[in-house]
């Protein structure tokens, strides 16, 4: 089965500086909850993404048990969207795409996971009782995280 995650987040910063932060592999790190122990594995020549470029991280989700994990930026429009896919994971299907949308007063980022579980019936159990709340819990840290970086004070 297919699981579908979607995100959509309003932010006060310009196009430019929402797709600088979200195209530089560094800042992955910084919007990951600390309780996943994730790590960038890779250093990077330059600081934004491009389509065919391999990032290889760890992350320890659950009961402190490490995992590798690759994605591949599969394909990007500049200042429009880039969608990153797992290669190498804990996941069958891992997909994310990354939509940003100028907007007056700011950006509008829309992120949406397609994602699909290992081991059948055990799987779906699994993603039932455990994965699906993760998800959730990880991107809300996401979007409390960005909400602190990418938007301005209002000014009276």
């Amino acid at each position: 089965m297919i699981y579908t995650l979607e995100r959509t987040q309003f932010f006060t910063c310009g196009l430019d500086e929402a797709w600088a932060f979200f195209t530089n592999p560094n800042n992955l790190a910084t919007i990951t909850p600390d309780t996943l122990n994730f790590k960038v594995l890779d250093t990077f020549d330059t600081p934004e993404i491009y389509e065919g470029m391999i990032i290889n991280y760890h992350v320890t989700p659950l009961l402190g048990i490490r995992l590798s994990w690759q994605t591949r930026i599969t394909e990007v429009v500049p200042r429009a969207s880039f969608i990153d896919n797992q290669e190498k994971g804990p996941y069958t299907l891992w997909q994310h795409t990354h939509e940003f949308f100028a907007e007056d007063g700011g950006v509008r980022v829309k992120d949406t996971v397609r994602y699909a579980m290992p081991f059948g019936v055990l799987g779906t159990l699994v993603h039932k009782l455990i994965v699906k709340n993760k998800l959730r819990e990880i991107f809300d840290y996401r979007q409390q995280t960005l909400e602190k970086i990418l938007n301005y004070p209002a000014h009276d």
